[in-house]
């Protein structure tokens, strides 16, 4: 099993989560973010133009397992993408185990 935390714009994730859940992810867990990176973004205040360096994004993290990883990834990269700097980043990290609480079912079968 994998984990894949990904860093995307706000203003991409219907098509994020669309595209996973046709892939066959029904559950992930995403938050809104605000960090720092090479994009600058514009905010206005009374009528006053100003950059800054807090970006607002949202980050998704999902566990899937090994078969489903790269096309998992596919499914971020083609909706996510604007082809422009800010579009994020993906993350993939090895995950050991995984146990449902209820059922206590673990492995694959618990996600």
């Amino acid at each position: 099993m994998k984990k894949i935390e990904a860093i995307i714009r706000e203003s991409q994730f219907l098509k994020v989560r669309d595209a996973l859940k046709d892939l066959g992810v029904k559950h992930f867990t995403y938050w809104d973010v605000t960090g720092v990176g090479k994009e600058k973004q514009p905010h206005v205040y009374r009528g006053v133009n100003y950059e800054s360096l807090a970006i607002s994004r949202r980050f998704i993290s999902l566990v899937v397992s090994e078969e489903l990883l790269d096309e998992a990834i596919n499914a971020i990269l083609d909706s996510a993408s604007t082809n422009e700097v800010g579009d994020g980043k993906i993350f993939v990290l090895p995950v050991e185990k995984s146990i449902r609480i209820r059922t206590k079912e673990s492995g694959t079968s618990s996600l």
